[in-house]
């Protein structure tokens, strides 16, 4: 991954076992009103919800919805431009999580060239979204996201991950998957 501001890398992706999730949905967080998406992995075993800014959760709603706008969207307008540049979004993936902040990467073919790109989450996850390519985890962010759990949150992590995984769908907000 590169810092913010540099060129892209050109590397495979890493070769540790990621772990595929889905969207199960988007919801406020109820103390801060703050956006949150709720990640799955596919056998419905882990939980993670990521915090997300106000626009980066409408961005990802209007994709869910398959909403359709006038004009190109910020995330529309980064597809259209890596098709015309030859490449193709393969997927995403939550790799770090550095001083309690979500770090993502995009994955890119670009004529069988690999290219990472630095990301925000909720960037990624729209745009994935809009590629209708796959979203990971890395176990070691799964693993990260627990032990900060369990030593910074009010909340014990096995009630926080009861709660998550109990929420139904009109708590989701209206944005089901």
């Amino acid at each position: 991954m590169h810092l913010p501001g540099s060129k892209p890398e050109r590397v495979e992706p890493p070769a540790e076992p990621d772990v595929e999730v889905r969207i199960r949905g988007l919801m406020m967080d109820p103390s801060t009103r703050t956006p949150v998406v709720v990640l799955n992995d596919i056998a419905g075993d882990v939980v993670l919800p990521i915090w997300v800014g106000m626009f980066e959760a409408n961005a990802i709603a209007l994709e869910i919805e398959k909403a359709s706008m006038p004009r190109p969207m910020t995330h529309d307008l980064l597809r259209d431009v890596i098709h015309g540049l030859n490449g193709k979004v393969t997927r995403v993936v939550v790799g770090s999580l550095l001083e309690n902040t979500f770090h993502a990467t995009i994955w890119l073919d670009q004529q069988g060239e690999v290219v990472g790109i630095d990301a925000r989450p909720s960037d990624a996850i729209a745009l994935a979204l809009r590629e209708d390519c796959p979203i990971f985890v890395s176990r070691q962010v799964l693993d990260r996201a627990r032990e900060t759990a369990d030593g910074t949150s009010a909340v014990p992590p096995e009630d926080l991950k009861r709660w998550l995984e109990n929420l139904n769908d009109d708590e989701m907000g209206r944005y089901k998957m």
